[in-house]
């Protein structure tokens, strides 16, 4: 019974951090109708409703959300436990499992990951690139890399990157029928290929300053991505205007096949920030990956 529970106690944790049967049986290496057989007597056991169930997702009911809570910080204490004695033998071994947006992991995370993965090869790295600001503690993520200024104040934040520009840029082809816009609002005027970020309301708002003097503009246009990529290309291709990391863009700015405007308004960005909730004890690989973000 002992065991039984316990391996259906670990199932249950990863579909309710999948909130899917589908994406939790691949994680697990089981059928969807194993899980479910299982999720099934789980509840019939414990006398209790663990997950509401719906054509479209799984959620974890009141006294799901009870027992994660119950059962995190028990297997946290467990975890580190076990890796303590597994270190024994002298090798680093465990999991972490990160969350990150698509320019972080670009520019910082993944040049830093790749030396760290090949110092220790028994760590396995589960990382999630999400440009929206997705909930750590909500999604059961160790850790996750943002920009300094968007960590909230009750996490730990470890600064992993400099400080970088985001700058606007667009086509010669565009330029040619379309002014150089001069200050920030003239942004109104002009085709702009918008970065989806459902998280904060939708659209990213475009920031300046200059002087001390903030500016923040909410421009439209015909396109919106929630990739960089492609918001890159929509420029080259003369679609509009886009802002972007200047670091993403250098090849593009050399080769003229894309031209800055409003150099002066776009000031730095403090850089990015791995952060992480505070607790008591970090397991000897989350203190190896700390360690290795911070070098460089």
């Amino acid at each position: 019974m002992l065991k039984e529970n316990l391996n259906d106690l670990m199932s249950f944790l990863v579909v309710a951090r999948e909130r899917s049967f589908t994406k939790a049986a691949g994680k697990l290496g089981v059928s969807q109708s194993a899980l479910s057989h299982a999720m099934n007597g789980l509840e019939a056991r414990l006398n209790l409703r663990l997950l509401t169930r719906t054509t479209r997702n799984v959620a974890p009911t009141e006294a799901g959300e009870k027992l994660i809570a119950s059962l995190q910080p028990r297997l946290a204490d467990l975890e580190y436990e076990l890796e303590a004695i597994t270190r024994l033998n002298g090798i680093a071994a465990g999991n972490i499992r990160l969350s990150a947006g698509e320019h972080a992991t670009r520019a910082v995370l993944w040049p830093k990951l790749k030396p760290f993965l090949a110092q220790y090869p028994q760590i396995n790295v589960e990382l999630i690139i999400d440009n929206a600001f997705t909930d750590i503690v909500d999604g059961r993520f160790d850790a996750g890399v943002r920009l300094g200024e968007r960590v909230q104040q009750d996490m730990i934040a470890i600064k992993i990157g400099p400080d970088f520009r985001m700058i606007v840029v667009g086509s010669p082809e565009y330029f040619k029928t379309n002014p150089v816009p001069i200050v920030p609002q003239d942004l109104q005027q002009h085709k702009c290929i918008n970065l989806s970020l459902p998280t904060l309301g939708g659209i990213y708002v475009w920031e300046f300053e200059k002087e001390g003097v903030e500016r923040k503009v909410k421009v439209s246009g015909q396109l919106t991505f929630n990739h960089l990529q492609e918001r890159i290309d929509a420029a080259e291709s003369g679609f509009g205007l886009t802002c972007v990391p200047e670091d993403v863009v250098q090849d593009q700015l050399q080769s003229g096949s894309l031209i800055q405007v409003l150099d002066d308004w776009c000031q730095e960005f403090t850089g990015y920030h791995l952060y992480y909730p505070s607790r008591k004890q970090h397991t000897h690989v989350f203190s190896l990956l700390i360690e290795a973000m911070r070098q460089g």
